[in-house]
């Protein structure tokens, strides 16, 4: 091996080895430019037997590190080191580091955990904190733990807090102090007025920068879009400088392009994908927008979305560290210093925000109850994950099924795997479209415009993405290969087994709204050709987190949705109230998940009748009748005299509506219904023979009046009181009692209108009745109107009608 240059890593590299030495395992902290991915491999290949394996975040790295490592030894990559990501490897029996993507190493402990052959595993740039990673770093603490003790394990990172992964590990922390080269940092004056377009921003300090300062310039910008805006309106201000994007789905040649000299002064504007292992030749300046694109996945509706945000210090500061590569550098940030304190300083580990199914299906797949993770996966996510790969037919009650092993040999997500799966061969250009970028963006929702154009269709809508349909006819081949034709469905029928969470109905109502399966609501554009399709599978979904936007969907029929699922529709029988149209409906409907498929009347039981209109009545409130009324509060009258009788108020009766009310509630199913009903004979069921003798010998229901008729007695009032016909009540001397209280007595005209109240009949008599007689016998001359009532006979008939 050639004499290396010196870097920063090799004041470290004494320390780490001793670690590895002692413990067999260690965590590396070294600042970006320090030279860690290059010098670790290379310090341990003559330490170690057998492969030393690291891992690397993503496929451009992973070559660019075997590519760089391979140069140091003088050789071409695929001899001492080499690499292998999906799709693609250089690798020889030669081979003694081997760079890999992180999922590689996953399937390879999943097919062998002894991991053969293998000294070390490194993980590189763990500070990104991958799903992946994450995984990973589980599964080889867990093999070391039972079946590898020799195993070397080295995690390496940038910016992380080491800590934490140390103590898990129960493993030496080693630093590196040394940087490169030193970096300037230069902020902003003054925060960027609200609303600013970003992108006009960025341009503006790339071309300050330029002015500024010599070298290449990288500039971070979020995505792919931002990239497009910013070199249209750099090539129009910077006519003959190299302009380069530098993004995950650029083909590998024009991957290869960015990163190769210019003659030129070259801008290069990169995603997060330029943050990690990638020294791209005469760099001196780094341009950051401060933002970052993230995927953040909602449990709820098992629906990912990708969201910008502002990047954390730790971000700030990885980025930052590429202007120090190959001299002294200045990084400009497109925020003030004080905005920078406000930062965040860590971004959140992929593990707590991610989509968890091949998460979980590998879990399935290992066997493990539980795994040493630095995150644990957030339970709400993982159960959510756990069910779509049940609805997969991946998972059953005794864990992964032999369809759910095929699905974690696919290098794809379950759900496409398991289209391909079923569908066969047919489905591979979905399931590559799926996996790739929308060629056809702004072309509406309709996938079979997609298929067409993956087709090489013409007259289409919008210019296509010529890159993205490229990958996607290759990995539509990729996938091809090996599988077999399958049934023929449409393409809505094997989107839907991809996505049976996301099959859409359309709701009534002239907007495009519609259900998911899975509950969630999504709208389309009204101008959308598939706004009025009853049914459609949504394949791709963002904006709001209530109502999705549904972006990519292919159409499907009711007949096609009862093929593919009719061991997951089920017949319920629905017995609610309507608070809506206050009454108790019952339904007999067909269901797959949260659509209704059919909906019919239901001739439900009376106790599923009688379950719901109880939750009317607590909606509503009791509704007593008079005659109700009149009960329970003579039986309050005897409680508050200490008789032991139940407590019939609002809050009691309320309070224990199961235990009384349902065997009462036969007929009643509306508001109305309730409001009309008599509810006296529930009431007097609560009560036993003995507590009624004793309600009636305290409180009497009714008055016997001197002519032998009973007079319901209210005690609605807090005193008992009658209504009688004042003639009624001649020759009553002495006033009527109940309850231990004078009757209030409301004497009536012959006509029923009430003319005196009185708690003193025989005061009554002596007294205002004179007045009340010659108010009256003018008015009602038939009727018998004596001078001295307290002796004249009672009665209810006229003069004239005295037989």
């Amino acid at each position: 091996m050639t004499a290396l240059p010196p870097l920063p890593i090799d004041a470290a590299l004494p320390d780490l080895l001793r670690a590895i030495d002692d413990r067999g395992m260690a965590v590396l902290q070294a600042p970006p430019g320090a030279g860690k991915t290059t010098r670790v491999p290379l310090a341990l290949l003559d330490r170690l037997p057998g492969r030393i394996l690291m891992l690397e975040p993503r496929r451009l790295a992973a070559r660019a590190a075997a590519e760089r490592m391979a140069d140091s030894l003088g050789e071409a990559v695929g001899q001492t080191v080499g690499y292998r990501i999906r799709g693609e490897a250089k690798v020889s029996k030669s081979t003694r580091i081997e760079v890999v993507t992180e999922g590689i190493l996953t399937r390879m402990l999943q097919s062998d955990p002894e991991l053969p052959g293998t000294g070390a595993v490194i993980f590189d740039e763990f500070h990104e904190r991958s799903l992946n990673a994450d995984l990973g770093l589980a599964l080889t603490l867990e093999v070391r733990g039972a079946l590898r003790p020799d195993l070397v394990l080295v995690v390496m990172s940038a910016t992380l807090d080491a800590g934490p992964v140390a103590e898990l590990m129960d493993a030496p922390s080693v630093t590196s102090e040394g940087r490169a080269f030193p970096v300037e940092r230069r902020w902003l004056e003054t925060p960027l007025p609200p609303r600013s377009r970003l992108d006009k921003a960025l341009a503006d300090l790339i071309q300050r920068a330029a002015g500024e300062e010599e070298g290449g310039i990288l500039a971070f910008l979020p995505g792919e879009g931002e990239i497009r805006r910013v070199q249209t309106l750099l090539e129009r201000a910077m006519p003959g400088t190299d302009i380069r994007p530098l993004y995950g789905a650029l083909p590998f040649a024009a991957q290869q392009k960015a990163l190769a000299p210019s003659k030129a002064r070259r801008i290069v504007l990169a995603t997060s994908i330029a943050e990690t292992s990638l020294t791209i030749p005469d760099i001196r300046v780094v341009v950051d927008m401060g933002r970052s694109r993230r995927a953040r996945f909602d449990p709820g509706s098992g629906m990912s979305r990708l969201v910008t945000e502002r990047v954390t210090k730790a971000e700030a500061d990885q980025r930052a560290g590429r202007a120090g590569r190959v001299a002294p550098g200045v990084a400009y940030s497109l925020w003030t210093k004080g905005e920078h304190g406000a930062l965040q300083a860590f971004p959140p580990p992929e593990i707590a925000n991610a989509d968890l199914s091949a998460l979980a299906l590998e879990l399935a797949l290992w066997g493990a109850q539980e795994l040493p993770f630095l995150t644990p996966p957030p339970a709400p996510a993982l159960a959510e994950a756990q069910a779509l790969l049940g609805q997969l037919g991946a998972l059953d009650g005794t864990g992964i099924t032999a369809h759910g092993r095929r699905l974690a040999a696919l290098p794809l997500h379950p759900r496409l795997g398991h289209m391909l799966l079923v569908a066969g061969r047919q489905a591979a250009p979905i399931a590559a479209l799926l996996g790739e970028r929308d060629p056809l963006r702004g072309a509406g929702s309709d996938l079979a415009l997609r298929l067409r154009a993956l087709a090489g269709g013409r007259d289409l809508p919008v210019a296509p993405d010529r890159g993205a349909l490229d990958r996607a006819r290759q990995e539509a081949k990729r996938l091809a290969k090996g599988l077999p034709e399958g049934p023929e469905l449409s393409p809505g029928a094997m989107v839907a087994l991809a996505y049976p969470d996301r099959i859409a109905q359309r709701r009534r109502g002239e907007a495009p709204r519609y259900l998911l399966s899975g509950g969630k609501g999504a709208v389309m554009e009204a101008a959308d050709p598939l706004a009025q399709a009853p049914f459609l599978v949504a394949a791709d979904t963002g904006g709001d987190k209530r109502e999705a936007v549904i972006r990519l969907a292919a159409p499907i029929t009711e007949s096609e949705i009862r093929d593919l699922f009719a061991a997951q529709i089920e017949e319920v029988h629905l017995c609610d109230w309507s608070r809506r149209e206050m009454r108790v409906t019952a339904r007999r409907q067909e269901r797959l998940g949260a659509l209704v498929l059919s909906d019919a009347a239901w001739d439900a039981p009376s106790d599923r009748l009688a379950e719901a209109m109880l939750e009317g009545v607590r909606q509503i409130g009791l509704a007593l009748s008079p005659k109700a009324g009149r009960f329970r509060a003579r039986v309050a009258l005897a409680r508050g005299a200490g008789a032991d009788v139940p407590d019939l108020s609002d809050e009691a009766l309320m309070a224990g509506l199961e235990d009384w009310l349902p065997v009462w509630l036969g007929g009643i199913r509306s508001a109305a219904d309730w409001r009309a009903a008599d509810l006296t004979e529930a009431l007097k069921a609560q009560l036993t023979h003995a507590q009624h003798q004793a309600v009636d010998r305290a409180v009497p229901s009714h008055y016997v009046t001197p002519m032998g008729r009973s007079v319901p007695i209210d005690y609605g009032g807090g005193q008992p009181e009658i209504a009688v016909r004042l003639q009624e009540m001649f020759g009553v001397t002495q006033h009527p009692r109940a309850a231990g209280q004078p009757l209030k007595i409301a004497l009536l005209s012959p006509a029923g209108r009430p003319m005196q109240v009185t708690t003193d009949l025989p005061a009554f008599w002596t007294g205002s009745y004179g007045d009340v007689r010659r108010d009256m016998r003018g008015r009602y001359p038939k009727h018998p109107w004596p001078e001295d009532p307290a002796a004249a006979p009672p009665t209810l008939k006229t003069k004239r009608n005295k037989s």
